[in-house]
């Protein structure tokens, strides 16, 4: 029987301030690498990432793939088009068991088949997470797989309705004040920010005590999370 929404495990605005965010690569280590591909995700795995995050979407035909924009031709002629564009299974193949996942469905009608997905290929709940700019993809997550951790990014619904069914919220990096995050810590969500790639904003992040960041340079994210000492070392380097 799923687990009611108020069984959620909650995160705590009595956590420490500085406890480390998770290091998500979003899209794959997409910095040095194209994005939503098998290369950019062995990249992230090489450089330390706690998690990659890849989006969802189906082709024309019903295969579900990794890619951000809309597809609106057969995977055959997507394929031929542009030959590294993975399909759902190959990126399970290839990060499962090696780092953790950030599964972001682009639109609900692929909730129900991506998490068959999951469960055909044994994916570890723990190391987990859906997220998706869709209550609608979340909420159905939630029911159809209630130990799964879920992001609802914001912009769609409010963090308050968020917080009836997820288990963290995705803040656009210049939505994310320390107002904000201080918010979703009232409301028992855990804060994540997307997509910052700028050390001094990382430090600041990870000074409010964000649960993860989204990130197209896990290696910097992870530099800046060893050295907090090191910020205008790292910022010159950026330059």
């Amino acid at each position: 029987m799923p687990v009611p929404p108020r069984a959620i495990t909650r995160t705590s605005d009595t956590h420490h301030p500085r406890r480390q965010p998770l290091v998500i690569a979003h899209r794959g280590a997409s910095w040095e690498e194209p994005e939503n591909t098998l290369r950019a995700f062995r990249r992230a795995i090489e450089l330390g990432a706690d998690h990659v995050e890849f989006d969802v979407r189906a082709t024309r035909d019903g295969v579900l793939i990794a890619a951000h924009d809309p597809v609106r031709v057969t995977f055959g002629v997507l394929r031929d088009r542009s030959p590294d564009v993975p399909t759902l299974a190959e990126v399970l193949r290839e990060c499962v068991g090696r780092i953790g996942i950030v599964v972001d469905l682009k639109r609900h009608d692929v909730t129900e088949r991506t998490l068959a997905l999951l469960r055909e290929y044994e994916v570890d709940e723990d190391p987990t997470i859906v997220a998706s700019f869709s209550p609608q993809a979340i909420a159905s997550t939630r029911r159809l797989r209630p130990a799964l951790r879920t992001i609802q990014h914001l912009g769609r619904v409010s963090m308050r309705a968020a917080a009836e069914h997820a288990w963290g919220v995705g803040f656009l990096d210049r939505q994310a004040t320390t107002h904000a995050i201080r918010g979703a810590r009232r409301l028992g969500l855990a804060p994540t920010v997307y997509t910052v790639n700028d050390p001094a904003r990382m430090r600041a992040l990870i000074e409010t005590g964000v649960s993860g960041i989204f990130t197209d340079r896990p290696d910097l994210l992870r530099e800046t999370l060893r050295s907090p000492a090191s910020e205008e070392e790292a910022g010159s380097r950026d330059e």
